[in-house]
Formats: structure tokens, C-alpha cells, sequence
């Protein structure tokens, strides 16, 4: 547990930024009708007596721009990499040649782009919720310190400001991130 507000500071700042990275994470992971192996990343495929993610079994490669193309090392696999995909449940159609999966990645309609930015807005507002408690468990930390002596009043008041200023930067952050995946979102 940080005791001396440099600690409290630096404690706070890693934990914002482990927010921002989580959204940044969840966001790869809404489709915007361009493919993208990150697409394929909550596939789970059971091979030689394990549960495995896909990618520790395969290539993903991005064939054209709606086009992805998976090569199981092992063709023996096909069909478990062609039910992980199903079980997954990404609204995506494996197509197996017997050597080789394709999916083709359907195109958005308007109103799946508009639900897609409603889910992007739901990550991003877990983002801040999660900055904001950071931020609140700093402050806390730095009127305890007050109220034991360890952190002078004056120090405490600045050094809230300096939490205050982190969580102003990384909301941006996040909202900077937001713009972006909406307007990758809406791109025709």
C-alpha cells in the first residue's frame, strides 16, 4: 500500500493507465466490418487434450479487406478450429476447404454500426468509472495520511490537484480513443 503522496501518485497514474489499455483492448474487439485476426482472439479451439486460443494453433492471415484466412499447423484440426469459431458465437461463418478456414466478414448495416457505438460508448464509460476510482482511493489514501501525519495538509491539497490533473489526461485519453473507433465504426 503507497504511503508517501509520491507513491500514492505514481500508484494511481499505473492503475489510469492499466484502465485506458483495457478499454483500448476491449475496443479491438468490436468488429467494424474489416477484418482483423484480433477478431478471432475469444476463440478457444480443443486440441491434443486442451482447451487452446486459436492463434497458438494456426496463422490468421487477413486475405482482403473482409477476408480472413486460418491455416491450422495441424490439419487434423479443422473441424475443432471450425467448432470453436461456431461456439465462440461472433456471428461469424467458417468456411472449410479441407485445407484451409475462411471467414468472410459481413458488412455493417446502419443500424449494427449505431449498436456497435453504444457498446464502444459502454467500454469507454467503464473506463472512466474505473479512473474515477482510482482516482477517489488516492484521495483517500492522502486524507488518511493527513489525519495521521504523515502528509501535510498544504502537500495533500497539491497533490490531489495532481491526481485530479492525471484523471483529467487519461478520461481524455479515452475519449480521444472513443472518437476514433466511432469513426471507424461509421466509415462506409
Amino acid at each position: 500500500m503507497p504511503n508517501s503522496h509520491e507513491e500514492i501518485v505514481k500508484d494511481a497514474s499505473n492503475r489510469m493507465k492499466k484502465s485506458v489499455e483495457v478499454s483500448r483492448n476491449e475496443l479491438a474487439h468490436i468488429r467494424t466490418g474489416k477484418a482483423s485476426p484480433v477478431l478471432l482472439d475469444p476463440v478457444k479451439v480443443e486440441a491434443y487434450g486442451a482447451v487452446m486460443p486459436l492463434k497458438q494453433v494456426a496463422n490468421i492471415i487477413v486475405q482482403a479487406p473482409r477476408t480472413l484466412v486460418i491455416q491450422p499447423w495441424d490439419k487434423s484440426l479443422l473441424s475443432e478450429i471450425e467448432k470453436g469459431i461456431l461456439k465462440a458465437n461472433l456471428g461469424l461463418t467458417p468456411i472449410n476447404d479441407g485445407n484451409v478456414i475462411r471467414i468472410n466478414i459481413p458488412p455493417l448495416t446502419g443500424e449494427r454500426r449505431e449498436e456497435l457505438v453504444k457498446v464502444a460508448a459502454q467500454v469507454i464509460e467503464r473506463g472512466k468509472v474505473s479512473i474515477r476510482s482510482v482516482r477517489r482511493d488516492a484521495i483517500s489514501l492522502l486524507k488518511e495520511g493527513e489525519k495521521t501525519g504523515d502528509i501535510p495538509e498544504d502537500l495533500s491539497f497539491r497533490t490531489q490537484k495532481e491526481i485530479q490533473k492525471l484523471t483529467d489526461k487519461y478520461q481524455e485519453e479515452l475519449d480521444k480513443l472513443f472518437e476514433n473507433k466511432k469513426k471507424e465504426i461509421m466509415r462506409v
